[in-house]
């Protein structure tokens, strides 16, 4: 009987995660969106943490290029266009000079935008898990809608975060 409870939990572990789903990422949006003071400590370990981030990242897409093809190209597109995207993140972004520090909130529209691609991938996700359920296999008309598109959302979102927090760490050095 008490072995029955597991896949109880289990699946109303899914069931919590898939209702707080829509709201973690409205969570996301809104802290995103939000001014913040610029702790220098902080962005200097942000910066450093991001781009050990990245090499361990770009480590894992050569070994998974294996088994998923075409996972170091998205991910290469994604870094290529998340690092542009987070110098014009940061041009975005208004910045305050107070006697307490720094403080910045970066662009409204930008957060709305990552978080959109994260939740459209969720839910891209969720379409491919239903058509393999069915049978009718991966979203094949679509060649960009593979497995590898996961390495692009996640290559856009650390070349967008690498690129802002270096470019944070300069303007809190001048």
């Amino acid at each position: 009987m008490p072995l029955l409870l597991v896949p109880l939990i289990v699946l109303l572990l899914l069931l919590a995660w898939l209702l707080l789903l829509p709201l973690s990422l409205w969570q996301r949006y809104r802290f995103g969106k939000m001014r913040r003071r610029a702790l220098p400590w902080l962005v200097k370990l942000n910066a450093w943490l991001l781009l050990l981030s990245t090499l361990l990242f770009g480590l894992g897409v050569l070994v998974t290029e294996h088994w998923w093809p075409g996972a170091l190209r998205h991910a290469a597109i994604g870094l290529g266009v998340g690092l542009p995207l987070g110098c014009l993140g940061l041009w975005l972004s208004r910045f305050e000079r107070t006697p307490q520090g720094l403080y910045y909130t970066p662009n409204a529209w930008l957060a709305l935008l990552l978080t959109l691609v994260v939740a459209a991938r969720i839910a891209m996700g969720f379409v491919e898990m239903w058509r393999r359920w069915q049978g009718n296999g991966t979203l094949a008309m679509l060649p960009s809608f593979g497995h590898a598109s996961l390495f692009a959302v996640a290559g856009l979102l650390l070349g967008y975060y690498l690129a802002y927090q270096w470019g944070l760490r300069s303007k809190l050095r001048k």
